[in-house]
């Protein structure tokens, strides 16, 4: 099982594509899990996993806030993406699995049968063109990729907590190389 983590607009479709046919396995999104869950649940039952949707104003507040937001989504996706990994895991299905809300930490506790990557971008002109390419019509985005530089530096130090490889996003002619390599040569520490 391996994750591939990254904040929104540094790459990491980029990489998880072409790692899992690299690997001959099956591409997950973390984004599909999201949307099951909430087409499942009211945001009664599950208020953070509807925020977005409940709280629109929530998009024109501080970047650090809905940095700490995305956060809290993760937090509340966690159980479930834990069984995800663990299924996996138990029936020998290894897939390459990607998106927004998934934390390094969520590889940490499978004995070694699970391994996280960070992909980095720090550069919020970077990550704002990328969106901008991506998402021509949603407007200037600067916003949001200084979210996306927040929420990055926050999962770089979550994978060094629990010794799991950071990755620049740049240069992009050798990263899907550069993340193989750091996912094949990490090893569990004991």
């Amino acid at each position: 099982m391996t994750l591939v983590c990254g904040a929104s607009g540094v790459g990491k479709s980029s990489i998880a594509i072409p790692l899992a046919a690299r690997y001959g396995v099956p591409l997950a999104e973390a984004d599909d899990i999201v949307t099951a869950l909430q087409a499942l649940t009211t945001p009664q039952q599950s208020p953070m996993l509807h925020y977005w949707s409940t709280h629109p104003e929530a998009q024109s507040w501080a970047p650090e806030r809905i940095a700490e937001l995305h956060f809290a989504v993760a937090d509340a996706l966690r159980p479930g993406v834990e069984a995800v990994i663990a299924d996996h895991i138990k029936f020998g299905a290894p897939v390459v699995f990607e998106g927004d809300y998934l934390v390094p930490e969520l590889a940490d506790g499978f004995g070694g049968a699970a391994r996280a990557v960070v992909l980095g971008e720090p550069d919020d002109e970077r990550i704002t063109a990328n969106l901008r390419a991506r998402e021509s019509d949603r407007g200037d985005q600067r916003h949001r990729a200084r979210v996306s530089t927040l929420v990055g530096a926050q999962l770089t130090k979550r994978a060094n907590a629990v010794g799991m490889p950071v990755v620049p996003a740049r240069p992009w002619h050798d990263g899907l190389d550069r993340v193989d390599r750091a996912l094949r040569g990490w090893r569990r520490s004991a």
